[in-house]
């Protein structure tokens, strides 16, 4: 599977964005498509991911209430609208795929290029 992320920018403490990630080339171990980041010195972490087929949705406590994933079949993109974006949220965003249910990035198979999220306070 082949995953390309895009739509990080810099935006202002309260703002908004919203990330893409077009997947291509799926396989049948593809059933999960998640959102990780990466913050300067620190570890990959869980955001959120997505369900494929059934588009069940789960979200690090970290983010519940501000962002939302979705998805578009006909696009095969999957999208992370980021609410209330605080400086915290500032990090380097990836998306992954996955054949199970994952929380850390070890559990990932497939992952596209991050795209940076920069949130000025």
């Amino acid at each position: 599977v082949q995953l390309q992320a895009s739509g990080g920018g810099l935006v202002q403490a309260g703002g908004s964005l919203r990330l893409s990630c077009v997947v291509s080339g799926w396989t049948t171990i593809d059933n999960f498509i998640n959102w990780f980041r990466q913050a300067p010195g620190k570890e990959r972490e869980f955001v959120s991911g997505i369900k494929w087929r059934e588009g069940t949705k789960r979200y690090a406590d970290f983010v519940k209430g501000r962002f939302t994933i979705s998805r578009v079949a006909a696009k095969n993109t999957v999208y992370l609208q980021m609410n209330s974006l605080e400086s915290e949220d500032t990090a380097v965003y990836y998306c992954s795929s996955s054949n199970e249910r994952v929380t850390t990035a070890a559990g990932a198979s497939s992952w596209g290029q991050g795209t940076l999220v920069t949130v000025s306070s």
